[in-house]
């Protein structure tokens, strides 16, 4: 691998990933129970009419809205109560001229009511000489106010979920609405992780000199399940061609994708070329993206499958990670993805305290520190320190982005925060 390499802007090297890889195909039925964060695999369309029926939305009478018309505090409207409308039955009242019924939230509107006014709007007390009680109507209701009408809601044969979609509590909730207890969904897309490096032991092992704990896998896996994959962890393969081309080829044997930790610098030791190379064609698609941290990043396609080399160092690769690994997750798990994805991070606007220093050509992203001051504008506050320090990561809330046009942020400016 040569010592000099050129970077590609990190919306490119996605973009050229992404247009050589598939979709997971395989897909599963799960209980609706099990759905939340899943993608869903099919169009879904109402095999029902949602409301079946029209119902009220408030606790008050139903009435015709034409005996209501002007009524005020001042002048009010005055109607017969004829009787009660209670929730799960099909009401036995009939609302005719100068009447109303009295009707309970969710109950279905009586025959002859199109409007329900709220019992708020109203006064109750007997009516002189008939011993009925009588409604004092303080406002008028217009026609359909405080109702649902059939339909309103979705009408049989529309489109209830679209495919692709990461399913939402909301969405669940819509499909029990409508009966269906269980939903085809796609698999899990399956990421081998295979951290390299003599220098790398286990989290759960004691270092010895010149020995790290391996915290990328870690890191990588974790942001792999929370992008809706499952993470495939491979171990740790020493500085030896041989070896780590063996785990390479296992780990992606039976896998969707394979990130590589480690080993993907530009220096006399890196292996991580040639080891993508033997994997499949075409190989090695770009060594090096305009990003900071995580430049000397290596994005490939083996034989159809995506191939992500991160830098060993743990700040670097979990920012990579974010940027590159987790939009790809959902991408191969169904979701439809554009080429500057973020993943799911939530994306502020905020106010920056201190200016940020960049190049125009990359993408920077500094963490900083989130906090809202007494009128409530949120502040971010860069944390300042060296890419290869986790703890950097640790102790901020988000992430700066800083566009790849951009020389710099001004401290005052508005800017872009990711919450991670």
């Amino acid at each position: 691998m040569s010592e000099l390499f050129t970077v590609i802007p990190p919306g490119q090297a996605f973009a050229t990933l992404a247009h050589g890889c598939s979709q997971v195909e395989r897909t599963e039925i799960v209980p609706l129970a099990e759905a939340l964060g899943r993608v869903n695999a099919a169009d879904i369309f109402a095999a029902e009419t949602l409301p079946a029926f029209a119902r009220s939305t408030m606790d008050g009478y139903a009435v015709r809205s034409a005996d209501t018309h002007g009524a005020s505090e001042q002048s009010p409207a005055y109607l017969e109560l004829t009787g009660d409308v209670p929730t799960g039955i099909v009401p036995t009242v009939t609302v005719v001229p100068r009447t109303a019924g009295r009707i309970h939230t969710g109950a279905m509107l009586p025959q002859g009511a199109d409007a329900v006014v709220m019992v708020e709007d109203t006064n109750q007390h007997p009516s002189t000489g008939s011993g009925q009680v009588e409604i004092e109507v303080l406002a008028a209701a217009a026609h359909g106010e405080n109702v649902l009408t059939i339909g309103e809601d979705v009408a049989r044969g529309a489109l209830a979920i679209p495919a692709g979609r990461r399913l939402r509590p909301a969405d669940l909730g819509g499909l029990a609405a409508l009966g269906i207890t269980a939903v085809e969904v796609r698999a899990r897309p399956r990421i081998a992780i295979l951290s390299t490096g003599d220098e790398v032991v286990p989290a759960g092992a004691a270092p010895g000199p010149a020995q790290v704990r391996d915290v990328n896998a870690t890191t990588v896996g974790a942001t792999v399940e929370r992008a809706g994959g499952i993470a495939v962890h491979c171990g740790i393969a020493p500085d030896e061609e041989n070896a780590l081309l063996e785990a390479a080829r296992a780990g992606l044997k039976g896998a969707d994708a394979l990130v590589l930790s480690a080993g993907s610098s530009v220096s006399v030791r890196d292996l991580t070329g040639r080891i993508v190379e033997a994997l499949g064609r075409p190989g090695v698609l770009a060594h090096g993206i305009a990003i900071k941290p995580g430049k000397p990043t290596v994005i490939a396609l083996c034989d159809g499958k995506p191939v992500v080399g991160l830098p060993g160092n743990p700040a670097s690769a979990l920012v990579v990670a974010w940027r590159i690994v987790r939009p790809l997750v959902r991408l191969l798990g169904g979701e439809a993805v554009d080429d500057d994805a973020l993943g799911d991070g939530r994306e502020l606007d905020a106010l920056l305290d201190l200016s940020v220093p960049s190049r125009p050509g990359r993408e920077d992203y500094v963490p900083c520190t989130l906090e809202r001051d007494a009128g409530g504008a949120l502040h971010a506050t860069p944390v300042f320190g060296a890419s290869n320090l986790i703890f950097t990561l640790v102790r901020a809330d988000a992430l700066i982005a800083v566009p790849l046009d951009r020389s710099g942020l001004a401290a005052g400016e508005r800017v872009r925060v990711i919450v991670q």
